[in-house]
């Protein structure tokens, strides 16, 4: 089949974001920041986040469970946007070629109530002809029924379509579709 379609992921692919960025300015040890972005707000506490629960809810919770670290975690809502380094260029910079021969889709693990602040930020975003926020769809890569809902949304056939994403596990769920 030819591939007419190609879907993005945007962490990682096309927008620089790490927590780093803005807790080494929080932390003084670095042992300590590590310990913080891995058990304390960690993957799995964002990826709640970007499964569509809100940013208060997830924060009176991991507060509750790590006191020690209140004031820090308090710090991540208010704060994600300095995560946010910007634009990976090199890739951003394929999109208009890439669009004058295919149809382009963002697929997206990232929070309903951030993504609108970022779709406004980067005006390179209005380049796709449609994205799929997990956390608006309360569904998060991995998952296969989040790769369903964009092929069924947008009118996709999987063998048409590529995708690109920095998470193998991810990749992985596309390549079994």
């Amino acid at each position: 089949m030819e591939i007419k379609n190609i879907v993005f992921d945007f962490g990682g692919v096309l927008l620089d974001w790490n927590p780093r960025y803005f807790y080494k300015d929080i932390f003084t040890d670095t042992t300590e920041m590590e310990y913080f972005l891995r058990e304390v707000c960690g993957p799995e506490w964002n990826l709640k986040q970007d499964a569509g629960y809100s940013f208060a809810e997830a924060t009176r919770e991991v507060q509750e469970q790590f006191p020690k670290y209140h004031k820090e975690i308090g710090l991540y809502h208010m704060n994600w946007e300095i995560m946010l380094k910007g634009e990976i260029e090199a890739n951003v910079k394929l999109l208009k070629p890439l669009k004058e021969k295919y149809r382009l889709f963002g697929l997206t693990n990232w929070s309903g109530e951030a993504f609108p602040i970022v779709f406004e930020k980067y005006p390179f975003l209005k380049n796709f002809e449609g994205i799929v926020v997990s956390g608006v769809e309360k569904m998060v890569k991995p998952g296969k029924e989040i790769f369903e809902l964009l092929l069924s949304r947008y009118n996709l056939i999987a063998n048409e379509s590529v995708f690109i994403d920095d998470n193998s596990k991810n990749t992985d769920a596309a390549k079994a579709l």
